[in-house]
């Protein structure tokens, strides 16, 4: 039997940053997010020599152990090597199985879509189905956040995890307790096609560590710098008016939004902007964007801007010729999913 699964990757609207901790722990965290159809894939079968195998298929990279001495040494294999042991010590009573895992993404770790989170969904995703484990949105979320951040130590927010379990346009509210609430939002089909002709996404060639501008967002909450904690508060209402553009189909009060919510996240860390990002924001600005966005924590991998469908070629050409690339992208219905292969 083979297993495979695919998550969508996301686009961060707005709110980005509040569903981090100590933030939402003690003011409660607000975001808007879509899913769209970049994937992070996994797949599982049994091993052919009794050892467990994972496969980086991007890095091509491989390891065969022997089921118990699986580590979590960091690396391109440490999300793969985090889902076997937690599934195998939470749901296997410690069974450890000889199968052999693969993975890959359409996105490169660090590009600001969520690609490591949405990868650490796809591999529970896989799991659950490979060993009919009765897991459902929520569920697999929030075992993927726990497996990344508790088990592993990696830095970052929660709404990767659930943006990629459930899909689509959703509305998340963060609270103390590890408590999470998404809200799915019913867009019109018109406003749906006209983002989507408005929607510009841009790959700077610069791959970035999120976990250092998370840390740095922390401190600075932990801290009590108000600039920061300012910023954030202005975060976190940019979501709701962001929501309330999209369910009413205001597409310019959309713009207006994401470009206030930019401007509110550049004042949360230092490291979230930087002379590259100012130049690319400047060339689309001269060159009909009407709102911009670094997707992500900040820092570089993929841009987003909003610009009128009749200018999009214009916007795409002036990008086209500066360093990175334009990627073509639409927004997703549905969340990770899996299927078996007898």
């Amino acid at each position: 039997m083979i297993v495979r699964s695919r998550a969508p990757l996301r686009l961060g609207l707005a709110g980005g940053g509040t569903d981090v901790s100590p933030f939402c722990d003690q003011h409660g965290g607000f975001v808007m997010n879509v899913t769209i159809n970049k994937y992070a894939y996994a797949t599982i079968d049994a091993s052919p020599d009794g050892n467990v195998c994972f496969h980086a298929l991007d890095a091509d990279l491989m390891q065969c152990v022997k089921p118990e001495e699986a580590d979590l040494a960091p690396g391109p294999l440490q999300l793969m090597k985090g889902v076997y042991r937690r599934i195998t010590m939470q749901y296997l009573d410690g069974r450890a199985p000889a199968i052999r895992v693969r993975a890959s993404s359409d996105a490169p770790p660090g590009s600001g879509l969520g690609s490591s989170s949405t990868m650490v969904v796809a591999l529970v995703t896989a799991f659950a189905e490979y060993f009919d484990l009765p897991l459902g949105e929520y569920e697999i979320a929030h075992l993927a956040y726990d497996i990344e951040r508790k088990d592993l130590g990696l830095s970052g927010g929660k709404q990767d995890q659930y943006a990629a379990s459930f899909g689509g346009f959703n509305f998340m509210e963060f609270y103390e307790g590890d408590r999470v609430i998404v809200n799915p939002l019913r867009i019109k089909d018109w406003v749906w096609a006209e983002l989507e002709s408005s929607l510009v996404l841009y790959f700077t060639g610069v791959s970035r560590s999120s976990a250092q501008i998370i840390d740095e967002q922390s401190r600075n909450i932990q801290e009590g710098r108000s600039s920061s904690l300012d910023a954030m508060h202005r975060l976190k209402e940019e979501a709701t008016r962001m929501k309330e553009a999209v369910l009413r189909g205001d597409l310019r009060r959309f713009a207006e939004v994401m470009q206030a919510g930019w401007l509110a996240k550049k004042q949360s860390a230092a490291s979230i902007s930087n002379p590259m990002i100012d130049r690319i924001e400047e060339t689309a600005r001269r060159n009909g964007a009407l709102a911009t966005k670094v997707s992500g924590a900040g820092g570089g991998g993929f841009m987003m801007f909003i610009c009128e469908p009749c200018d999009r070629v214009k916007l795409v050409r002036a990008l086209d010729a500066m360093d990175g690339t334009v990627y073509d992208a639409h927004f997703t219905h549905h969340g990770a999913t899996a299927w078996k292969i007898l």
